[in-house]
């Protein structure tokens, strides 16, 4: 470089930058040698190479993406799935130990996660496929599985990082949540400022502490938003003169009694003779339906076959 920089974050940033194993760790070391450069006009050149630097790294990036194929496209994507997504050291990680009781690696080193990662979080007895995709950013990225998701969750440690987020997300149908992480760490005038601010956005958004126990962490108020975010119906079933429920499955609105009946398994619907129904779409308990009748959520049906 023409220029001596004395600064040691900025020798510490570029040691870390040559001694990078890969062009993540790169580009993340060039990002803190450019926050690091000196601001006065004869580091100009320097500055002015660090970011020419920094956008090829990120061209040759987006290249190997596109060329690429996701490892991990062909996970079973569960009736309700939702992906964390964030920046490097956002506490993706951390949230997804806690919605899910998975054994997830927490680290602060950038990039932990390479592989997406897979985990189940229950509520009300349903079962929702909770995925952590590695960051955003990085060439592990899984952009083929937020194009078929049913709910993308932002992690952000603060409000700038939403932009740099949304610019980088692929095309997608599913509904957001934006999740402000590590509360634990801002003072009540800062958690005040920030929900101002995303209301006024009209994001749908909660602010959480994952390493927190107390009540007010969030982490309730998450899992219900995660939960409300789909459309679904729950419906039981029983056994002819049983009164235990199976847990709920999972169909799509406006879905029948013959839908419920093929989601047990392909052609089961055939062998049905009759059809009793309790819940919202029952006129009174155990009425006698047809396979056409119209589910609601909650119901519980009882399949007597031949």
């Amino acid at each position: 470089m023409p220029i001596n920089v004395n600064d040691p974050e900025y020798t510490r940033a570029e040691k870390d930058y040559f001694d990078a194993k890969t062009a993540e760790d790169r580009l993340e070391a060039l990002g803190r040698m450019i926050s690091h450069a000196p601001k006065h006009k004869g580091a100009e050149n320097l500055r002015q190479q660090l970011t020419q630097r920094r956008k090829r790294l990120e061209e040759d990036l987006e290249k190997k993406r596109k060329k690429g194929k996701s490892s991990k496209d062909g996970i079973k994507k569960g009736d309700m799935q939702a992906l964390l997504i964030g920046k490097t050291n956002s506490g993706k990680s951390s949230l997804m130990r806690t919605l899910t009781n998975t054994n997830q690696k927490i680290s602060s080193v950038p990039f932990t996660t390479k592989e997406p990662v897979v985990g189940v979080m229950e509520y009300e007895g349903s079962p929702i496929q909770i995925v952590e995709i590695p960051a955003i950013g990085s060439e592990n990225f899984e952009r083929g599985l937020v194009h078929t998701t049913d709910l993308v969750i932002i992690i952000i440690e603060k409000i700038e990082d939403i932009d740099y987020i949304k610019e980088k997300l692929p095309p997608h149908n599913g509904k957001e949540i934006i999740v402000v992480n590590k509360s634990d760490l801002m003072t009540p005038e800062i958690k005040r400022k920030i929900s101002a601010r995303l209301q006024s956005k009209r994001y749908n958004f909660v602010l959480v502490s994952s390493f927190s126990y107390s009540k007010d962490n969030g982490i309730e108020e998450l899992k219900r938003k995660i939960f409300n975010s789909f459309e679904v119906l729950r419906i039981f079933t029983k056994e002819p003169g049983s009164e235990k429920k199976e847990k709920p499955m999972i169909l799509r609105p406006d879905s029948s009694v013959r839908d419920a009946a093929e989601k047990i398994f392909k052609g089961f619907s055939k062998r049905i003779v009759e059809v009793r129904i309790w819940g919202p779409s029952s006129k009174f308990g155990g009425q006698v339906v047809g396979l056409n009748h119209k589910l609601k959520d909650l119901d519980t049906v009882e399949f007597k076959t031949k």
